[in-house]
């Protein structure tokens, strides 16, 4: 029983220190920028570099099988617990020793998330330390903008490869491809150097999309996930945005942005193309909700073999409206607000502003 104690209480010190540091930068990147930019771009990359590198070496996801594996152990020592206690009184110590368990567990998480996550989004923007400089546009400007991009997809279209129904597909080395564009785009983008682990596809992608979910960054595992059952047009262009992450860029329309520039400087068509298109139907959405007449003029000008992509991608995401998704957003939305993204979900689409800038800039070596 003695030993029972001190071992409790050893877990008790851990998940508090663990807490404490976790709060500690938590507080400290909040109210100090420069400490936050220093530490993304000296100690985080340490992480990457060990535990993403660690976490490499599997072939599947590691942050997805360690979230079954403890959804397991809770239902599993929560359903032996509940068990004892019907046969069994003298529950405290027992109980006691799992709470403490989930304590140490759930302080190990938190730390995680923030020496892996929460302080980069403290951080200098990528259009900050890119010398990137927005300003407002016009609808008209928009236009072009689309035009141009609607002219890039027509040229690409064509030459993507697709399947029997006239779907791309991104094709089996899309993981090596997404790390060897985001290095070669880090040759020429100060703060995207370093290390890139291939982006794991979900072995049960249900998971994300039932959240209308295209990715997400596990800061646990260092790790670039994304839905392998989604339409193929997006998973080039998404892998890109999660690996984004991964040089401490957490801006939803940064890593956008980011994404746009890694797969249009890329060698690989299907990338290219997944990039552009993208590009596009943001940049479309936005010009309709500013001007519908130039959106009208536009939208019917997109190259056939795109739309093929664009119903496939409907029908696909059609299937998993719903309650869980709504809530999955507005979820999202709190979780980006609280993290300094005032536009919540809306900074997706903030990549436009980032888009224009580059178009208006492009071919005076701005980027």
């Amino acid at each position: 029983m003695g030993r029972e104690r001190n071992v409790n209480s050893t877990k008790r010190y851990i998940g508090c220190i663990l807490l404490a540091a976790g709060f500690a930068l938590l507080f400290i990147s909040r109210i100090s920028h420069s400490f936050a930019q220093w530490y993304s771009e000296n100690i985080y990359p340490l992480w990457v570099g060990s535990i993403g590198r660690l976490s490499g070496l599997f072939p599947f996801s590691l942050s997805e099988v360690l979230l079954y594996l403890l959804i397991l152990w809770f239902a599993v020592t929560g359903g032996v617990r509940a068990g004892r206690a019907v046969r069994k009184k003298e529950q405290k110590a027992s109980l006691y020793s799992w709470l403490s368990t989930v304590f140490v567990i759930v302080s190990m998480l938190f730390f995680l998330y923030e020496i892996n996550c929460g302080v980069n989004y403290h951080r200098e923007s990528f259009a900050e330390s890119s010398g990137i400089e927005l300003r407002e546009y016009s609808s008209a400007e928009l236009k072009e903008v689309c035009l141009w991009l609607t002219e890039e997809i027509k040229d690409l279209s064509g030459m993507a490869e697709r399947d029997q129904d006239g779907v791309m597909e991104a094709g089996r080395d899309a993981g090596e491809e997404a790390a060897a564009a985001m290095k070669s785009l880090g040759k020429t983008c100060e703060g995207l150097e370093g290390y890139y682990p291939r982006p794991k596809g979900l072995i049960v992608p249900w998971i994300l999309s039932v959240q209308n979910l295209t990715g997400v960054y596990s800061p646990f595992t260092v790790e670039a996930n994304y839905n392998s059952g989604m339409t193929d047009y997006n998973i080039p262009f998404t892998m890109c945005h999660e690996l984004s992450h991964l040089r401490g860029f957490m801006q939803e329309q940064e890593a956008n942005f980011i994404a746009f520039l890694a797969c249009r400087e890329s060698e690989n068509i299907q990338f290219r193309y997944s990039g552009n298109l993208t590009g596009w139907v943001y940049c479309m959405n936005v010009l309709r909700r500013t001007d519908y007449e130039a959106w009208e003029e536009v939208r019917p000008l997109l190259a056939p073999e795109a739309e093929a992509d664009l119903a496939a991608n409907r029908e696909f995401w059609e299937k998993y409206d719903g309650a869980v998704a709504e809530v999955s957003n507005r979820v999202n939305d709190t979780y980006l607000k609280a993290n300094g993204q005032a536009d919540g979900v809306k900074s997706y689409n903030r990549m436009v502003d980032l888009i224009v800038a580059y178009y208006r800039y492009e071919g005076q070596k701005a980027f």
